[in-house]
């Protein structure tokens, strides 16, 4: 395993406490800071509303204020999620746990910036898209990871169109489709979809960039048009056009094995980082 430098990590852990504020204010609770969004929206992946610790009380947090920061997110009407590199809070699972609160790892994977990553193919009738703000693909877009995520691993299943044209009503009815809308426009997350002859997504994936660093997420299939290579073919262009747009330090984070083998067959490789998630299945 090539083992991730001090300034690659430092650049990560100051991502992961950055880009939250795009989104939503800070409140301090001792050593735990609480991501809590300025206006009402349904949640998403990667979307603000957990807690983290600070850099300087990475190593001090208490079951107490584990506890407040848990009474604040009740009265918030958010799940009462967490989320912090391992290897910054080395205790912090153990705390989390003994709360009753589940933790589940993302290992990270980056990708060197001077690595060349050549487009993948999409199947004749399919294209690449980056999608605007307005954009009549962006409903069914948002509706897409819960979809993929709900059946996982890489085999072909069975939700489809009618599945994703379901929960894309939902999402538009219940905010998340207009609370996105200024975020896209204001160049803070950039989707880019792989779009059927009929305009429908395929598969999806984002990024949201700050000082020259990105998290490459939410990437998922609909079940239905999995094993042609759509997934590869979205996280291509989804470095390409972070490139493009400034950007050179690019990771991303992974639940399954076999999803893994994708991102490291394009030249991603293993950092010695991880990524723990308390109780938040939007980044699930």
């Amino acid at each position: 395993m090539r083992h991730m430098s001090n300034s690659l990590r430092a650049r990560i852990e100051q991502y992961y406490a950055t880009v939250p504020l795009l989104f939503a204010d800070a409140e301090e609770f001792g050593p735990l800071r609480l991501f809590v969004r300025r206006k009402p929206g349904a949640p998403y992946y990667g979307g603000p509303g957990h807690a983290q610790p600070t850099a300087e009380g990475a190593s001090a947090v208490a079951a107490a204020d584990i506890a407040q920061v848990r009474a604040r997110q009740r009265e918030l009407g958010v799940p009462e999620a967490f989320e912090w590199l391992a290897e910054v809070a080395p205790g912090l699972r153990a705390r989390i746990e003994a709360a009753g609160l589940p933790v589940t790892e993302r290992p990270l994977l980056v990708i060197d910036p001077h690595h060349p990553v050549a487009q993948r193919p999409v199947p004749d009738g399919v294209k690449l898209h980056v999608l605007t703000a307005d954009d009549p693909a962006l409903p069914a877009a948002l509706a897409l990871p819960r979809l993929a995520f709900a059946e996982e691993g890489t085999a072909v299943g069975s939700a489809g169109h009618e599945e994703l044209s379901v929960v894309a009503d939902e999402l538009a009815k219940d905010g998340t489709v207009t609370s996105i809308r200024p975020t896209i426009r204001a160049g803070h997350k950039t989707i880019i979809a792989a779009l059927a002859p009929d305009g429908t997504p395929l598969a999806v994936g984002h990024y949201h960039p700050a000082n020259g660093t990105t998290e490459i997420g939410g990437i998922g299939t609909l079940p239905t048009a999995r094993r042609q290579g759509l997934a590869a073919a979205l996280t291509t262009a989804l470095v390409g056009h972070a490139r493009d747009h400034g950007v050179s330090t690019i990771f991303l984070a992974y639940a399954e094995d076999a999803v893994a083998r994708i991102y490291t067959r394009l030249g991603f490789r293993p950092a010695d980082s991880t990524l723990l998630i308390a109780n938040q299945p939007a980044r699930s």
